[in-house]
């Protein structure tokens, strides 16, 4: 049992640092927020048939 003991602790500390990676990232990192515009030509619109 203590290699499934180890196992189970080792991947509690894997899951621990993803969790902790992904608040970090929710919470220290700010979306830039701003206006986008692209310009479609028309011939994308509208192809030729």
């Amino acid at each position: 049992m203590p290699t499934l003991f180890r196992l189970l602790v080792v991947m509690a500390i894997m899951v621990g640092l993803v969790y902790g990676g992904m608040y970090a990232l929710a919470t220290f990192v700010k979306p830039n927020k701003g206006e986008m515009s692209v310009r479609i030509p028309p011939e994308k619109l509208n192809p030729p048939r």
